[in-house]
């Protein structure tokens, strides 16, 4: 290799914070009460290849049952993958023991959606974000609690706060306090699982907001996961979209909402309300019929043929290889350049 193509293979190298390769995450489904015999497996999230950028959010979106959490657990290895390779700066940490991932949890953290449950209701204010601090054995010169009023205070809570528990918050109050646990050990990727989706409209955009400017002021790499793709669409620069364990379509913010190609992101768009009643009557809305499919039993070929207004023959037997449209925008479709192009009609009027 030359030293131009190494002094490039290193960049790109350096520039992804975290490179996942056929990530899965298949959970057993046994039969039996004492010898618990394997009688088949949930194909949560089945072969994800996927680079997160230091500095960007990614938005990962799909409907409820897609895997999407799952990846982001998979992702801080809060679970360990049954197959692929999460690199993180590097190193490989798909396997990873406890002690072992113990240094690098300062580096990845995790904002949970419910901020009801995710706070232990016995515990203070103070006690629940200052236990970061003492688990890792962070240096704090002058005071964890000091340390953690300026927590607070950088989410937006008041310092004074330090002592209370946290029912005698709002469900907005209550997940900043989450952000300022999650912010405790400065680390430098934040996996959000859906940690608006809980909240008031009114609520998502002040946290919404709030990450926005957490990010700029920390260089903070986030993983968004949502459903919502209004709010994936203000905080994200790329985005992919997720369906039944894998990734269909990847692309920057700006060329996925514009210019979408898989007929699932399509579909999903053509949901979004628009602010104007008469574009909003004219607008197309594309009906998804049918549910998810068994994540036991996975059909054979493009998991979304099943439910597909454009499926073909060959969608019934073929899985999908990512197809580039531009630059950094992929599809995972069999009819990829048909749909960008405008050609792909109904198997009815297209003849294929």
């Amino acid at each position: 290799m030359s030293s131009t193509a190494a002094a490039a293979t290193t960049a790109a190298a350096t520039e992804n914070l975290l490179e996942v390769t056929g990530l899965e995450k298949h959970f057993p489904i046994t039969r039996g009460i004492i010898f618990r015999r394997k009688i088949g497996a949930v194909r949560a999230v089945d072969g994800v290849d996927l680079a997160v950028r230091a500095g960007e959010t990614l938005g990962v979106v799909g409907e409820s049952g897609c895997g999407k959490s799952t990846m982001g657990r998979l992702f801080t290895r809060l679970l360990e993958p049954t197959g692929g390779k999460v690199v993180f700066e590097g190193r490989d940490i798909s396997h990873l023991g406890t002690g072992k991932m113990r240094p690098l949890r300062r580096d990845v953290q995790m904002i949970f959606q419910d901020p009801y449950s995710s706070l232990n209701p016995r515990h203070t204010i103070g006690s629940i974000v200052s236990a970061p601090l003492k688990i890792q054995n962070v240096p704090t010169p002058q005071g964890t609690r000091k340390a953690v009023q300026e927590l607070l205070e950088l989410v937006g809570l008041n310092p004074e706060h330090y002592n209370r528990y946290p029912h005698e918050f709002s469900g907005g109050q209550r997940q900043r306090i989450g952000v300022a646990r999650a912010l405790a050990l400065r680390p430098k990727l934040i996996v959000c699982d859906e940690p608006v989706s809980a909240l008031d409209v009114s609520i998502q955009a002040q946290v919404v907001n709030l990450l926005d400017d957490l990010q700029r002021e920390m260089g903070l790499t986030y993983v968004f996961i949502a459903h919502d793709l209004s709010v994936v669409r203000h905080i994200s620069h790329r985005v992919g979209i997720m369906y039944a364990g894998r990734l269909v379509e990847l692309a920057d913010r700006t060329e996925i909402y514009e210019h979408p190609s898989h007929p699932y992101t399509k579909a999903l768009l053509s949901a979004i309300p628009v602010p104007d009643p008469p574009a909003q009557r004219e607008r197309r809305r594309i009906v998804i019929k049918g549910e998810l499919p068994n994540p036991a039993q996975p059909p054979p070929g493009c998991r979304f043929h099943t439910r597909c207004p454009v499926a073909v023959e060959r969608c019934h037997e073929l899985v999908p290889n990512p197809v580039v449209l531009a630059p950094g925008h992929w599809s995972a479709c069999l009819r990829a350049e048909e749909l960008a192009a405008g050609d792909a009609q109904p198997p009815g009027n297209s003849g294929a």
